[in-house]
């Protein structure tokens, strides 16, 4: 596992004004802003100008946004989630295969459009984890 976990926010259709407000208040910079249309979810229920990815980074301050989506409402419990990076296929493997067991998941282990093996898993204590290995 790399060393930091990343908070993930969601909101209900304002990460981009969002990210528009940590980019004043923090003074840092947003990166790898990208719509729902622009991944490809442009027939989705009021996706096309929503944000399926965007980040904000201040120095070693990394924060990630997200909109909802038509199958997952943003609620209390919902809107924040914890990002983990993994060094190799095996780990994210073990680690989403064990969160899994007693947990729920909300997204299967899979390849991705962005290149990299991802799942969305929430533990048997209700905290919802993005397990993230980018291959080379």
């Amino acid at each position: 596992m790399k060393g930091q976990v990343t908070p993930y926010l969601m909101f209900n259709g304002n990460a981009q004004e969002a990210l528009e407000f940590y980019k004043e208040i923090f003074d840092g910079e947003i990166l790898d802003v990208q719509t729902y249309a622009k991944a490809g979810y442009e027939t989705q229920y009021r996706a096309n100008d929503r944000l399926i990815h965007g980040k904000f980074k201040k120095n070693d301050f990394l924060l990630m946004v997200s909109d909802d989506s038509p199958d997952q409402k943003v609620s209390f419990g919902n809107n924040i989630s914890l990002v983990i990076d993994f060094e190799s296929e095996e780990e994210i493997t073990k680690t989403f295969n064990n969160l899994k067991e007693k947990g729920t998941v909300f997204m299967e282990l899979q390849d991705t459009f962005w290149g990299a093996k991802y799942a969305k898993v929430k533990d048997q204590f209700g905290i919802i984890w993005d397990l993230n290995f980018e291959k080379l």
